[in-house]
């Protein structure tokens, strides 16, 4: 049979390790850890290789990486181009599926996690504030932080954030409860809240199987001073804890980057981790590498020792040209990079090559962008472009080193201004044609969920700021205010392009790209999107489209952190500036609803059916807000209408039939809850209320079984730890109803009435001191909550104690009386 021939790619490869001088003692020791056991004392889990910029880190690890391979390992290799430890994850995934071990089930869990957070951006909540009229501060703001990871806050989609943040606050538990409204099983609810504890198992399970099929499986992690913002916690999580599960022993994992790892972090593992610290060449490597490449006249290897200081980059740069004729040799002021120009002697490569440095990646059809040259000479251009040193894959990318890129593009900028803003203008028209045509096949709504899209319009913004910088940034700075809605993640590449527009124009002032992009840099480090928008916030003049949708974003950020008031505030100046900015609108209806204040969300929410009034959702959230106001008729009237132009959703469902049944309407609450569980067979807040239809009907056997169900699919929650433990007290089985009672307050420490059904179940058992201690707590809770101070009454009977039942009695008799008519004035008496 044949042999295949090689790729290109892999020529090219080939080529470049048979040059490869230098770095010997590095090479030698990863080579000898993988000829150790993983038992053996010497062997190191972790390679880190380190030091500054040009030091030749890439090229290192990944001749390591080839290393690795030629003793049979399997190896993965990550950069800067994820943005996050799932995109981290899928980015293994796809390499080790390529060397033929398919980690079937970690791709299940993340095209589910890609396809689950665009339905959470819809997901309706099923909320319930009978259960704890008193959430605490802590958890409101983790209920909102959920909300807010989750990218439910407004304007993420096209429903998102209009929901009653206060009653998932009472139990951080509630908000999965909630989701698992929309999404389809749990296992759905918490990929979409905590989507590193679902996806590590899986893939510490891939490895583990991966693992007795090679020797060796070697994960490498590049430009670590940018991915390890956070990568860092989670590798180290994985390799010194079994929180996730365990990492096979045949994993050895590699990072590189510019700056040494966090002693804070690190310093307790020296014994597991090989240091790795690389400077530039020695003048011998510097002289050996010259060699190889047919490079030995004095002048000219002393030249390149002058320009490089040793840089491997950029001696392997100059290598390429092999200079040979000494006159090549002068002018001291140039730089390596115009050495490298000057001494490439092909003026279509020269000129693809500065070409080529504009766009900030590459690949072949944008290099057919910008490179002029006939059509039979495009692929071979291609190639010598791939072998150049300067150049690195990244996937089906191409990518220049920073130190040459960077002159390249200051030279072409010094030498021709205008040949350089109509070089990028028209870079900027060919990445706007492919987003448009990307865009034809999305909704409108769709665009920043793609990440094709988004990558498109990343490249033609780039490409804008460096035409006309003053011009483009307007658009830019709106762009930003969007991406604030979409992740920290795609945030961060928003700023990073304002960062590198801002490198790569050399413009200055106050208001260029650069002074833009030092600026959110550190405001999203010092508090993310909240720092990001209040810095736009800060800096804006006061006729930016965007202000309105700025404030209403930083109102989400405060509001996340916990502070209600404030973030009502933030939407009230939003609305001043935009009073139809629904987001703003719908913020209100969250911050509201956080502090308590449903008639005021429930008014925030006719002005955004006034706005859109043929939004079904709205609607049910209308409904649902008067439901618990206790105005249930009008509640049901909502969700009619609601259901009616939508009638596929569980949670109105659910919503009416609740309502239905606080009406005394048995078989329609029944008929009602009966369909949302049948559109959602997984809905834990719908079984919870069907099992209170059976308490009213005194079927405690279907009860139970509806509160047995929905702890299976909801295990940590704890209203439902509640119910259930209720269930059983009525039930007389007062011992097994303690154990509820005890895991719900275990999850919300401040749950009142836990406390309180605990304290009915103790005297039922005749623990009466123990039942006192629980109501007692029950009312430092909620002073006016009238079911326990009638049960404290009791028990202080049963203790002989009638002075406290009297007290008690009076007090709840006072909180039930109606409360007296306003006093009626004498005609006479009005002015």
């Amino acid at each position: 049979m044949a042999q295949a021939r090689p790729s290109m790619q892999e020529l090219i490869g080939r080529r470049r390790r048979a040059g490869f001088v230098g770095r010997g003692d590095e090479r030698a020791a990863f080579r000898t850890n993988l000829e150790l056991p993983p038992e053996d004392e010497r062997h190191r889990f972790l390679f880190h290789v380190h030091g500054n910029a040009g030091v030749g880190k890439t090229f290192l690890i990944r001749e390591l990486e080839q290393i690795a391979r030629e003793r049979g390992a399997l190896t993965a290799y990550v950069d800067e181009s994820v943005g996050s430890v799932p995109e981290a994850m899928a980015a293994v995934c796809d390499q080790l599926g390529r060397q033929g071990h398919r980690c079937k089930e970690l791709e299940r869990l993340l095209a589910a996690y890609r396809e689950r957070r665009h339905e959470a951006e819809a997901a309706a909540l099923a909320l319930d504030p009978e259960a704890a009229p008193h959430p605490s501060a802590g958890s409101l703001a983790v209920a909102r932080a959920g909300l807010v990871g989750l990218g439910m806050v407004p304007g993420v989609g096209p429903f998102a954030g209009a929901l009653d943040a206060a009653q998932l606050a009472q139990s951080a538990d509630r908000l999965r409860a909630g989701l698992s409204a929309r999404l389809r099983n749990q296992e759905d609810v918490r990929l979409v809240l905590s989507p590193e504890r679902v996806l590590t198992p899986a893939l510490l399970g891939e490895l583990a199987a991966s693992a007795t099929a090679a020797p060796w499986i070697v994960l490498l992690f590049d430009t670590y001073e940018r991915t390890g913002a956070f990568l860092d916690g989670w590798l180290h999580e994985i390799m010194t804890t079994d929180r996730y599960g365990t990492l096979p022993a045949n994993v050895v994992l590699v990072t590189a980057g510019q700056l040494p790892l966090a002693p804070a972090r690190w310093a307790g593992f020296a014994d597991f981790v090989a240091d790795v610290r690389l400077g530039p060449f020695t003048e011998t490597e510097t002289r050996g590498l010259l060699a190889d490449k047919g490079v030995r006249d004095e002048p000219v290897v002393a030249e390149v020792l002058r320009l490089t200081g040793g840089l491997p980059v950029l001696v392997s740069t100059l290598a390429e040209t092999r200079p040979a004729d000494p006159r090549d040799v002068g002018d001291p002021s140039a730089t390596a990079v115009e050495r490298f120009l000057k001494w490439e002697q092909d003026p279509v490569r020269r000129a693809a090559a500065l070409a080529c440095a504009l766009p900030r990646t590459l690949d072949a059809d944008v290099f057919r962008a910008v490179v002029e040259c006939p059509e039979e000479e495009f692929d071979g251009l291609y190639a010598w472009l791939q072998g150049m040193p300067f150049v690195s894959g990244r996937g089906d990318r191409l990518r220049y080193h920073d130190l040459v890129r960077a002159p390249m593009l200051r030279l072409q900028r010094r030498q021709s201004p205008r040949g350089w803003a109509e070089r990028h203008r028209r870079l900027a028209g060919t990445f706007a044609r492919w987003r448009t045509e990307t865009e034809s096949a999305l909704e409108p709504g769709e665009f920043w969920k793609e990440e094709d899209w988004r990558e498109l319009r990343l490249a033609e913004s780039y490409h804008l700021l460096c035409a006309d910088p003053r011009a483009a940034l307007p658009d830019v700075l709106a762009d930003v205010v969007t991406a604030c809605d979409h992740g920290d993640d795609v945030l961060w590449r928003w700023v990073r392009l304002l960062v590198e527009a801002g490198e790569d124009t050399g413009a200055t002032g106050a208001r260029t790209p650069a002074s833009w992009g030092s600026g959110l840099a550190e405001a999203f480090a010092a508090d993310a999107v909240a720092g990001v928008a209040g810095l736009l916030l800060d800096r804006a003049r006061g006729e930016e489209p965007w202000r309105a949708t700025a404030c209403a974003v930083r109102g989400d950020a405060l509001a996340r952190g916990g502070d209600q008031q404030a973030a009502l505030d933030e939407y009230d100046r939003a609305l001043a500036l935009d009073p139809s900015l629904v987001r703003a609108l719908r913020g209100k209806v969250l911050a509201r609803s956080s502090l308590a204040d449903y008639r005021g969300a429930l008014g925030d929410l006719r002005r955004v059916l006034e706005l859109e009034p043929d939004n079904p959702y709205n609607m049910f959230l209308h409904g649902e807000h008067l439901r618990i106001l206790g105005r249930y008729e009008e509640a049901v009237a909502d969700l009619d209408q609601g259901i009616r132009l939508d009638p596929g959703q569980a949670f109105a469902w659910a919503s009416r039939g609740a309502a239905r049944l606080a009406l005394g309407e048995l078989d329609d609450a029944h008929a009602d809850l009966n369909r949302a569980l049948e559109l959602n067979p997984d809905y834990a807040w719908a079984l919870a209320r069907r099992a209170r239809l059976w308490r009213a009907r005194r079927d405690r056997t279907r009860q139970l079984a509806d509160l047995d169900r929905a702890l299976v699919l909801q295990p940590d929650w704890a209203w439902g730890r509640c119910e259930r433990g209720d269930a059983l007290r009525g039930a007389g089985r007062d011992e097994e109803a303690l154990v509820d009672y005890d895991r719900a307050l275990a999850l919300d420490p401040d749950y009142a009435s836990a406390y309180a059904s605990r304290g009915a179940s103790q005297a039922n058992l005749g623990r009466l001191q123990e039942a006192v201690a629980d109501l007692d707590r029950a009312l430092r809770l909620n002073p006016v909550y009238v079911w326990a101070l009638e049960r404290r009454a009791e028990v202080h009977r049963r203790l002989g104690e009638d002075a406290l039942a009297e007290a008690d009695e009076a007090h709840a008799a006072r909180l039930c009386a109606p409360a007296p008519p306003p006093p009626r004035h004498h005609p006479s008496s009005v002015n």
